[in-house]
């Protein structure tokens, strides 16, 4: 499903609407207790929820007061322009360049969220790089992204088999079980934890951060 005008439109329309500021990749906001959740919704009580991880864990999340919560779609490369807001999770290669594995796009209205460079923990040495699309340079085999951010800039090379998702609004209903989602959450000083940003997979989309 590529993202048109149409759904663009709808995301700002309903993040506005709602007022909605969600947490992004590097927000400041996420503490050095964050614990980033990887998996699928197995069971709900009450508030909270049971999450099966990637790695068979099970684990307890509770929902947040004000949880911020985004569904992630499914786009492509074509959807990939200039004058975008994006974040892009890429993997150093030999030579020092750096090829994107996954593409966020954000709606204008998380225009800024997590803004600029930094590692990440999907793979090992992985990077997350937040940032305006300055420049796109198509090929046959992807595109060359410039991507710039206030401290600075970055090159990456997109693929054309690169995971590319797109923000959308969501709520508590897109909480149920069998959804792929992807939790930043927060320890509390019991042990718990405590889902603050939710990004729920949309048409059977499994979040790709």
């Amino acid at each position: 499903m590529k993202v048109n005008r149409k759904i663009t439109m709808m995301a700002l329309a309903g993040l506005a609407l709602s007022g909605l500021t969600l947490i992004g990749s590097g927000d400041a906001a996420l503490a050095e207790d964050t614990v980033r959740v990887r998996g699928a919704i197995e069971g709900i009580d009450g508030s909270t929820y049971v999450i099966r991880a990637g790695d068979g864990a099970e684990l307890k999340v509770a929902l947040a007061d004000k949880a911020q919560i985004a569904t992630v779609v499914k786009a492509s490369l074509a959807d990939v322009k200039q004058g975008l807001f994006v974040g892009v999770t890429a993997m150093p290669q030999p030579d020092g360049s750096l090829s994107a594995v996954e593409v966020h796009i954000f709606p204008d209205a998380m225009r800024g969220t997590g803004e600029g460079h930094y590692s990440w923990d999907l793979r090992p040495k992985s990077t997350m790089t937040n940032a305006n699309i300055d420049q796109v340079v198509s090929a046959v085999d992807g595109q060359t992204l410039t991507l710039k951010y206030k401290d600075g800039e970055k090159k990456i090379f997109v693929p054309a088999d690169t995971t590319i998702v797109a923000y959308m609004r969501g709520d508590n209903t897109d909480l149920k079980p069998g959804a792929k989602v992807f939790i930043a959450a927060v320890k509390q000083p019991d042990g718990t934890l405590q889902g603050r940003a939710w990004r729920v997979g949309r048409d059977g989309v499994t979040p790709p951060m």
